[in-house]
């Protein structure tokens, strides 16, 4: 006699109930919200394109300082909380040099954007050396700490870099000072040649205790300090007399740096143009200083890119990212490669701000929360191109080793930078594969 098979039951379970109604919710609320938008731009594309303009030219200032936090993060997996903090410092820096060069909307053209691309430049190398610094002294020591120590250590080296903002707020220069310019310059001079001696003394005596070295960093720190601040004021003295005409002429101009030293600064409007080009009667407005942080910030990502990508530093800086004590092995300096990505996130991340309308010490928090946003939406803070590339579903699971690279073609790997430093270092290219990637050896028939 056949028999017929009994259905099956399925059963449901209560959690993937409460999961469809959270997920139809959600739906519903993102499909809503698409055709408010959908509707909008429909109905008045201009307010679409003018959002998209301030969306790009607001967004390249996010991304930049994005760099710095996922370059510092994909190394040694730190929340720089000190980087928003250095980025307010460089935009001190930039209104400094603006005052004291004395450039404004009447100064000629070129001569304004020679100007403002030399303090560009000095801005960077000078927000560079900073995060360097802050590196080396706060975060070097601490780095198979805990991780709550470090973290700690940031938020404290925050709160530093405000009180100096604040120090930097109290300085009586003001517009178009060019005696204090000049004393500036031998300022910097007589401190980078001063830091390198003390460095070099360190270097080669070696103290027996902390108190010791402390003593020999403090001392002749302090000594320096001292000697340059002597020198900026004699200079500014010599150059522009207390009792001259032109010195009561700049007295009588605005303060650099506000009238106090929590008050917000203001930067000298129409540095670079904030016209239209579309003409005065467009309702979408496009000016060249959009276009500005736009072509610069792009530059600067695309030199930061080929850099991590094409040299051989930056091959060092994915390899550590990967694994520290692997890339150690392979012959790497770790610490000068930390030290690199703190350097280039500085330097990358911090810009000379003309786009902005006042600054002030703890204008800092701001960008610095928003980039770190920007560093996790668009690349989870730091994890190699290529890996992030093939979770999302635009690689294949294995690269092809046909079109790898010639340096990449003795061994295959997923996230195959170690490989390169193991292949020309003479070492063994197997290593536990700790971060879950395969390896795969390639024949001489095979290259």
């Amino acid at each position: 006699m056949a028999t017929t098979a009994q259905p099956v039951r399925r059963t449901i379970n209560p959690q993937n109930i409460g999961r469809w109604i959270v997920g139809g919710l959600l739906g519903l609320v993102l499909a809503a919200l698409l055709f408010r938008i959908v509707s909008q731009a429909v109905q008045n594309p201009t307010l679409l394109a003018q959002q998209l303009i301030t969306g790009f030219s607001k967004g390249a200032i996010l991304a930049i300082i994005a760099l710095g936090y996922t370059l510092v993060y994909g190394i040694i997996e730190l929340i720089n909380f000190a980087h928003g903090d250095t980025f307010m410092l460089g935009s001190f820096a930039s209104l400094m040099l603006i005052g004291l060069t004395g450039i404004n909307k009447n100064t000629p053209a070129g001569q304004r954007a020679l100007t403002l691309l030399g303090i560009l430049i000095v801005v960077m190398c000078f927000t560079a050396f900073l995060n360097y610094s802050i590196e080396k002294i706060a975060y070097r020591r601490l780095r198979n700490a805990p991780r709550l120590a470090p973290l700690i250590s940031a938020i404290g080296v925050s709160f530093i870099l405000q009180n100096v903002g604040l120090l930097w707020g109290k300085l009586p220069w003001h517009y178009g000072d060019y005696g204090a310019l000049v004393g500036l310059v031998i300022f910097v001079v007589i401190m980078a040649v001063g830091l390198w001696g003390i460095a070099a003394l360190n270097r080669r005596v070696q103290a027996s205790n902390l108190a010791a070295r402390a003593a020999l960093w403090i001392g002749p720190i302090c000594v320096l300090a001292g000697l340059a601040v002597g020198a900026l004021n004699v200079t500014r003295n010599i150059i522009l007399p207390p009792d001259s005409p032109a010195a009561a002429e700049i007295q009588s101009k605005p303060k650099i740096m506000g009238i106090t030293d929590v008050a917000p600064k203001d930067v000298p409007a129409g540095l670079i143009s904030t016209e239209n080009l579309f003409g005065p009667d467009s309702r979408i407005r496009l000016s060249v200083l959009d276009l500005t942080v736009v072509a610069v910030s792009v530059v600067l990502m695309a030199g930061l890119y080929l850099f991590v990508q094409r040299t051989r530093a930056g091959k060092a800086m994915r390899a550590t990212a990967q694994d520290r004590d692997a890339a150690r092995l392979m012959g790497i300096d770790v610490d000068r490669t930390i030290s690199l990505a703190f350097l280039l996130g500085g330097g990358a991340g911090r810009r000379g701000r003309a786009d902005c309308g006042d600054l002030h010490h703890s204008g800092g928090l701001r960008p610095g929360l928003q980039g770190r946003a920007a560093s996790l939406y668009l690349g989870g803070a730091g994890r190699d191109r290529q890996c992030r590339r093939r979770d999302a579903g635009r690689l294949p699971d294995r690269p092809d080793p046909d079109a790898l690279r010639p340096v990449y073609r003795d061994t295959v790997d997923e996230c195959g930078d170690l490989r390169y430093f193991s292949s020309h270092s003479g070492l063994p290219a197997q290593w536990p594969a700790r971060r879950g990637c395969r390896t795969e050896s390639i024949g001489a028939d095979d290259a």
